[in-house]
C-alpha cells in the first residue's frame, strides 16, 4: 500500500551513515516522517555510509509513494555530513575513487523525482537518524 500521509508535494528524509573505524563496521539510519529504517553495511568508510544512506532514502521514498508520484515530488535529504552534501550539491569535487560510483548512483536516482535537494543540518537536528545507526552498530559489535 502506498503512503498517502507522506506525500504532499515535498518529502523530507533525515539520513545518517556511520562507521566505527574508517573503514570499519558501518550502518545507515533513515527517518522519513514517522518511519525509521536501518541497514548494516559491513566494512565501509564513514563517507561511503553517508552516500549509501542517501541512496537508501531516495529508493525508499520512491517505493513509498510510487513511481508516478515520485515524478511530481520534491525530496529534501537532510544529513549531517557537510562533505557529502557539498559534493552532491556540486560545490566540492569527489577526490576519493570509492565515492565516485556512489555519487553517480545518487545522481541517477535524482532523475526519478521532480527535485532533490541535499541539505546539511547540524548533528543535533539529525539525532534520530544517528541513534538508529548506533543501535545497528551496537548489535553487530
Amino acid at each position: 500500500m502506498k503512503s498517502k500521509v507522506l506525500f504532499d508535494g515535498k518529502i523530507v528524509a533525515y539520513t545518517d551513515g556511520g562507521s566505527r573505524g574508517n573503514p570499519g563496521p558501518a550502518a545507515i539510519g533513515i527517518v522519513i516522517g514517522s518511519k525509521e529504517y536501518s541497514e548494516y553495511l559491513g566494512e565501509k568508510t564513514n563517507n561511503q555510509a553517508e552516500y549509501l544512506a542517501a541512496v537508501f532514502a531516495l529508493k525508499k521514498v520512491k517505493q513509498l509513494i510510487g513511481k508516478k508520484k515520485a515524478k511530481e515530488a520534491e525530496v529534501e535529504i537532510r544529513m549531517d555530513s557537510e562533505l557529502v552534501t557539498r559534493q552532491l550539491g556540486g560545490r566540492y569535487k569527489i577526490m576519493e575513487k570509492e565515492l565516485q560510483p556512489l555519487f553517480v548512483g545518487v545522481w541517477n536516482l535524482r532523475l526519478d523525482f521532480k527535485k532533490v535537494n541535499f541539505v546539511y543540518v547540524p548533528r543535533e537536528e539529525n539525532r534520530r537518524a544517528d541513534v538508529i545507526v548506533n543501535k545497528v552498530l551496537d548489535k553487530h559489535a
